[in-house]
């Protein structure tokens, strides 16, 4: 028999670029959750950033009416719905004063397809990203597949979690060429106040670094926090910024799949071209759910925001009084991230957990409670716990939580 050439016997089976590729943890722990919950446990979980509340009926309607129309059966054009373009442009300038032409959007299917889209089209293997952190979890995996390098810019809970231009400037190279923005933060709920956005705008215009702001959770700021947009404060931003958002968290549509980005011209184009190769159009239906969404009102937005604020006064004041637990004010989004630093090395039905990895298994296995561990997001130490869950469930699993983590010694 011929022997296969010793080329073949060393190539892998995956490439080494997706196979370089970590699973979400966010969706991780809430998929383990979900199964011991089908397995009869009782397992609260705090994992995924996603409303409780149901999408609301105006824009369901609207999606049961576009399944009737054999227009919505065929193929639309890859960047969008012309009407749901039109329709988004409006709405940025309705909600944050940053003024787009519809040919400046591209829709895509849900946030995370615009996050991986916009670091395609703007990065050059060895280009290299600022990324604060705590980050989300999908940031750097969508730096690194088109060969980006990330930069992680610390932050912690002495600072808000928030970033200054010092630290931004001290981890700039010539390599620099994009900014992670991301206000209100997932996993931290920081809020930048307006004057350091706009510092941080005008820092990234003189030094000709391109911004890439993700403003998902523009609706759900709390007290007297207030959400701008990068490029509404800082105009001459405009030719160097993509603005990613989408009605997932505003509207509880994360099963719909709608996002977009927004961004200068020629970027818009080009996304759309790898889109068009990618994807092509987003579901028709989705896209007629999501201009009901973007063009209606933002009544039942500011019902869920209500809900979310005391859930949010709860679950922190719940949280600061665990011993050896301390847990900054989240000012939007719906995450708290408590420090579980002072915990680490004290010893819990046994076990000395030495990382927040090992605290949060013990609190699945012995709390049944799902919290996802600081190193998802770049920062070991910490728990990020996500309120959109009901009120009840929110107080029980707390509960369950700071009593486990009240036996370390």
């Amino acid at each position: 028999m011929a022997t296969p050439h010793a080329d073949h016997q060393t190539r892998t089976r995956v490439s080494a670029r997706i196979g370089g590729i970590s699973e979400s943890a966010t969706l991780a722990v809430d998929t383990k959750a979900k199964a011991l919950k089908a397995a009869g446990r009782p397992v609260i979980g705090f994992g995924a950033g996603e409303p409780d509340f149901p999408t609301p009926q105006p824009i369901v309607d609207a999606a049961i009416a576009a399944c009737s129309d054999p227009k919505n059966h065929r193929y639309s054009p890859a960047a969008g719905l012309p009407e749901l373009r039109e329709a988004i442009a409006a709405k940025t300038q309705r909600d944050s004063g940053y003024s787009v032409q519809a040919g400046q959007v591209l829709v895509t299917n849900g946030g995370k397809h615009a996050v991986y889209q916009t670091f395609q089209t703007l990065l050059d293997p060895g280009d290299e990203v600022l990324l604060p952190a705590p980050y989300w979890t999908t940031y750097p995996e969508a730096i690194t597949l088109p060969g980006g390098v990330p930069v992680v810019v610390p932050a912690d809970e002495s600072t808000g979690y928030l970033v200054t231009v010092d630290q931004l400037e001290a981890a700039r190279t010539p390599r620099t060429k994009v900014l992670v923005f991301n206000s209100p933060s997932n996993p931290t709920g920081a809020v930048y106040p307006p004057d350091q956005v706009e510092a941080i705008g005008r820092w990234a215009v003189e030094h000709g670094i391109w911004v890439v702001t993700d403003e998902i959770y523009e609706h759900l700021v709390y007290g007297d926090a207030r959400h701008v947009s990068m490029p509404a404060v800082v105009p001459e931003l405009a030719d160097t910024c993509v603005v990613l958002n989408g009605v997932a968290k505003t509207y509880a549509m994360t099963g719909w799949r709608v996002g977009w980005m927004i961004g200068p011209p020629d970027v818009i184009a080009a996304a759309t071209n790898l889109q068009s190769h990618l994807s092509s159009n987003v579901a028709n239906v989705s896209q007629r759910a999501a201009l009901a969404a973007v063009s209606g009102s933002l009544d039942a937005v500011h019902e869920m925001r209500a809900a979310f604020d005391r859930r949010r006064r709860t679950i922190v004041e719940m949280l600061s009084a665990i011993p050896g637990v301390s847990c900054p004010e989240p000012r939007g989004a719906f995450y708290a991230y408590p420090s579980v630093k002072d915990v680490l090395g004290k010893e819990i039905r046994g076990v000395r957990p030495s990382s927040s990895v090992e605290l949060a298994a013990l609190v699945l296995e012995h709390a049944e409670v799902a919290v996802v561990p600081g190193e998802a997001f770049g920062t070991p130490g910490y728990f990020r716990l996500s309120y959109a869950l009901g009120d009840e469930d929110l107080v029980t699993g707390v509960d369950r939580l700071g009593s486990l983590l009240a036996e370390a010694t």
